[in-house]
């Protein structure tokens, strides 16, 4: 009965949708695919999850009560930031990473702007509808969320969550997260040229039909 109830497992519950390949559920959570291969296998032998056109969750109380579990958990042992960036597969709602994490996921982790690990907020999409499920979502697990960014002395610990509600999300999934398309990060970036010009740089040599506007703000020979 409790040959299955690690870690491992219960990442694998908890980020799983209706569909998922182990190798999205892999990326999803940042682990290797082989070892989640396992997980799954244990898993289905236990009667938690099935092959059904993709994976499925035999009982959705499942995720519910591993939830609870969780939250519980990180009042005693607070999120850090490598698992904050995983925290928004678990809460069963559409989201999408924007701004300066956009250009990290899009950039494969490449490039990362200076962020004070003592100050580190995280920049997410979300539906207009769901921001009062959001801020609700990320309390549980004590992480404070706004729609502007907030200064550090007004929060308790490094990690906010900025979260910018829009009426639809146009998502794309890069390594197991959710973002905003590439043409819309490489605007952003563009706006900000001078904190981004490396990562235009990365983004035209990764992707073919990247357009920066580099070549417009170089100086005269």
């Amino acid at each position: 009965m409790y040959d299955i109830c690690g870690e491992k497992e219960l990442k694998v519950c908890l980020a799983l949708d209706p569909g998922d390949s182990i190798s999205g559920v892999a990326r999803k959570i940042d682990e290797n695919r082989e070892t989640i291969r396992r997980v799954v296998n244990r898993l289905e032998e236990a009667g938690y999850v099935v092959y059904d056109d993709g994976l499925q969750l035999v009982d959705q109380t499942i995720r519910d009560a591993g939830l609870d579990f969780l939250t519980v958990t990180a009042a005693l042992s607070p999120p850090s930031i490598s698992e904050a960036y995983v925290l928004p597969q678990f809460a069963g709602m559409v989201y999408a990473f924007t701004g300066i994490d956009a250009v990290y996921v899009w950039t494969r982790g490449g490039y990362q702007v200076a962020r004070d690990p003592a100050d580190y907020p995280l920049f997410i999409a979300v539906h207009e509808s769901e921001l009062e499920a959001w801020t609700a979502f990320f309390d549980r697990f004590g992480i404070p969320t706004s729609t502007k960014r907030q200064p550090t002395r007004a929060l308790d610990g490094a990690i906010q969550v900025v979260l910018e509600p829009r009426p639809e999300i146009d998502a794309e999934m890069v390594d197991g997260r959710s973002v905003i398309s590439l043409q819309e990060t490489v605007a952003f970036a563009n706006e900000y040229y001078a904190t981004f010009e490396s990562a235009l740089d990365m983004l035209g040599r990764m992707y073919d039909d990247v357009d920066t506007d580099a070549s417009y703000r170089m100086e005269p020979a």
